[in-house]
């Protein structure tokens, strides 16, 4: 049986009879230009899928929902002792007016109102502090890494243990630090903070 001839275009390629299909049991090449596949059985092979978004497996390209109700919370902390800071150094100067009105001359009562200032100036000055480092970390959640985490969670957990010596009053800041320290402490919060170890 003669398949014609092997230079003719249009003629059954040589080596291949009836009913059989091209390039059957063997791997077939790709057209010229085309890269090869990688996946089996003839399929491409899909792209690596990243529960977060990013180019590879693991990337986190977007700060989680817990980790954004984290940074805002800690902008209320810091908001609350910015303005308990200034309260407190104007109190004190306040007290202070008041014994000079009151006529209270003696020495001891001296002592005692220049002490009472100083503490509470010293007060409001740590609460400033306090606002001020508050914030600082708040503004590099977006940017840090596991340093911001970790004085995260050492922040909150210095606001809850000085929110529990304040209650009643307190109980803003004993809620707000509990759920700062869950909220990074959990594996979205630990994942967006070592995003850029992962990137190695």
């Amino acid at each position: 049986m003669s398949f014609g001839d092997p230079n003719n275009p249009y003629g059954q390629p040589q080596g291949q009879g009836q009913g059989q299909q091209p390039g059957y049991g063997y791997p077939q090449q790709a057209p010229q230009g085309v890269p090869p596949q990688q996946g089996g059985y003839g399929y491409p092979a899909a792209p690596p899928v990243s529960p977060y978004g990013g180019g590879y497996p693991g990337a986190v390209t977007e700060m989680s929902g817990g980790v954004k109700a984290a940074r805002v919370m800690m902008w209320i902390l810091g908001a609350f002792n910015l303005i308990g800071g200034l309260a407190v150094i104007g109190m004190s100067f306040a007290i202070d007016s008041e014994l000079d009105k009151a006529g209270a001359s003696s020495a001891e009562t001296e002592a005692f109102a220049d002490l009472g200032q100083g503490i509470l100036i010293a007060a409001g000055v740590l609460s400033l502090i306090i606002a001020v480092v508050g914030m600082v970390l708040a503004a590099k959640f977006r940017s840090g890494g596991n340093g911001v985490r970790i004085g995260t969670i050492v922040y909150a957990s210095i606001t809850v243990l000085f929110s529990l010596f304040s209650l009643p009053l307190g109980i803003v800041g004993l809620v707000l630090g509990i759920l700062i320290i869950v909220f990074v402490a959990k594996s979205d919060g630990s994942a967006w903070f070592n995003r850029n170890k992962q990137q190695y």
